[in-house]
Parts: C-alpha cells; structure tokens; sequence
C-alpha cells in the first residue's frame, strides 16, 4: 500500500501558489536573556526568537501576511472563495479567526471560512484543503494560512524556542502559479507527544514519545513515501524544507531521507526566529520561494503533534521572477528586529496575571 500512487494527493487540474506572503513580528528576545532569568547558563542553537506585540495575535499577523500574498498573487480579495488559517493559538475559543481576516483584506461576504487545528501542521492541513478546492474547480482560489502566537511554560525548555509569525498562500489554477504543487501525501496515526487541553494557559511534552516515535516516525515515513510514489530521489530537489521545532530534530530527518545541508539551509530559520509552530515549514518556504529559480525543485514535510505530516513535492516557474519582490521578503522581516528583556517579553505574552 505504501508504494500505490493512489495515495499521492493529486488534483484533476494543475494547481499551484500564485501569491505568498510572510510575517514575523519585529520584537526579539534573546535566548541568553532568558537563561539569564531561569539558569544562568545560554549558548542554546536558537539565539533568539520572535514575539508579538501587545497589540499582535494570531488574527492581525494572518491580515499582514495574506495582503503580502494578494500582492504578489495580482488579483483581488474578492475573488477568493475560502479563507483557511491553521493554528493552535487562535485569540478566540468561540470565535473564529477566519472571519474577520476575510472582513479585514476585503474578502466578504461570498468566502468559505474557517479555522484549521493538527498544532504544528495546521498551515499545511489548510494549504492541501486549498488544493483540493482550486483542483476540483469549486473555486477559482483559495488562501491557506498557518500563524502562531506559540505559547511556553516560563522556565520550561520550551520558553526558549517558541517563537511568532507564520505565512499565507493564495492557491489558484497551475497556469497562472509561480510554484506549481505537483502532489502532496499525509501520513497521520494517534500519537500522544505535545498537547494542551482546553483551559490549560500551557502545553506539555509527551517527553519520550516526542522525537522518534513522533516527530521522526511521522516526517520519514511522509519523506520516503512521497519519494517513492513520485519516482523521485532527494538529488531531484534544490531543496528541502521539514517542520523546525529546534536545530537539530530538521537536519537529521533530512539526512535520514537523504537530504544534505546545503539543501535545507535556505528554509532553516529557527535560530532566529524560533519555533512559529503551524507557521514553521510554510516560512521556510517562503525564504526559499524568495531565492528559487525557475524550474528548481523543492520538497517539504510538516509535522503536527498528535500526530501526523504532510508532504509536499512543489516545481518553481517562471512567474516567480515577476512577482516575488511585490511583496516584502522573508529576510526583510527577519532584518526588521527591536530586542526586548525579559520582562517586556513576559508583558507582552500576558505570563504575568494580575487576578
């Protein structure tokens, strides 16, 4: 069964990315900072990592993001027909977020919305439902978000790698694509390694089950699969993308699949940035879309704990010269930094209550 094409997700007509856009809060606050508050020790791989303002969630970061990727898509609000925005820290338990970020980039009120949760694969969940619409011929296009607001215990390990921002997709016929998505391929089982239940401020780590048989069960078997289906080898791609959570975990799942670094190091942006969870893979797709040439080749697997990822084989064309400074560039946002201390940062992120 694992070999069956049948299993690629592949649409009745060409489909594509015609537009795409990025955001990344500009506050940063350093990794040392925070070990100077909890351990006295830092020199971790993530040197700082990205944080909302007072006035950013997940909503307003999806609303820049996506008027970056009309911009380079070249068509109007209006003629979208879903807004989709995958997360796990949406700023409303009832209410969706969906909504108001087609109200705010002038989409309504002809849209299908709607907000998507699978924690760190949440973007790529909605960037694959998009495909399926646009390929169907529901509708002509469709834009797919994946925006965190990631939230850490104060003093837990997690506190140091999770980050802010994420990125959106407008998808629409391959004829007018800059990067045409050749197939896609999910792999998903019941795995309890990350979760946080509802009222709970926090997440928690399934400890053992994190690495190997979550991340790196989930991630290889997606990789090797879609290879595999696709009569593809690692060396048939420019370059390769995996979900970041820290340095380490993407760049052994891209040797286990027989990637190298220097096909990875375009996308690797967690040293910076930090973990943006459900934005974590589709940012590194939007830095390496800012560098690619026509015809080169990139490959991507996201990862969502509970657990499951999606595999994307995705060929660059000649509109990405055209349209990808339309927009701001992803190494723009990432330039654009005010550090912060630690107490402004635990300001920002509400880790102080009053009540």
């Amino acid at each position: 069964m694992e070999n069956d094409p049948s299993l690629l997700l592949k649409t009745d007509r060409p489909v594509g990315i015609i537009g795409y856009g990025v955001y990344v809060p500009r506050y940063r606050v350093l990794d040392s900072e925070i070990a100077r508050v909890w351990t006295g020790k830092s020199g971790g791989p993530v040197k700082e990592k990205a944080v909302p303002g007072l006035d950013e969630d997940v909503i307003t970061m999806s609303i820049e993001a996506s008027r970056n990727a009309l911009a380079r898509a070249g068509i109007d609000a209006h003629q979208l027909r879903a807004v989709w925005i995958g997360s796990e820290s949406h700023p409303y338990a009832v209410k969706p977020s969906s909504t108001v970020v087609a109200e705010a980039i002038g989409a309504t009120p002809h849209i299908q919305a709607g907000d998507w949760e699978f924690a760190c694969k949440a973007g790529t969940e909605a960037l694959v439902a998009a495909m399926g619409m646009v390929g169907s011929g529901m509708g002509q296009y469709a834009l797919a978000i994946g925006m965190d607001t990631a939230q850490g215990r104060p003093g837990d390990s997690l506190e140091y790698t999770a980050g802010a921002g994420g990125a959106a997709f407008i998808v629409g016929p391959g004829g007018e694509a800059l990067a045409v998505i050749e197939a896609a391929y999910s792999y998903v089982t019941d795995t309890p390694d990350f979760w946080r239940r509802a009222e709970q401020k926090y997440p928690e780590h399934g400890q053992r089950f994190t690495g190997d048989p979550g991340y790196f069960k989930h991630i290889t078997a997606a990789g090797e699969a879609m290879l595999k289906m696709t009569g593809t080898i690692p060396q048939d791609y420019q370059y390769a993308v995996f979900h970041q959570p820290n340095l380490k975990f993407p760049q052994r799942a891209a040797g286990l699949l027989g990637f190298n670094n220097e096909q990875i190091k375009p996308g690797m942006l967690v040293p910076v940035i930090g973990n943006t969870y459900a934005g974590a893979a589709l940012i590194g797709l939007t830095a390496v879309l800012d560098i690619a040439k026509p015809g080169e080749r990139i490959f991507m697997v996201s990862y969502g704990s509970g657990a499951g990822s999606d595999a994307l084989s995705i060929r660059v064309t000649e509109a990405i010269e055209t349209r990808r400074d339309l927009a701001p560039k992803t190494s723009e946002y990432i330039a654009r930094r005010t550090q912060i201390d630690y107490a402004t940062y635990a300001r920002y992120r509400g880790k102080i209550t009053m009540k």
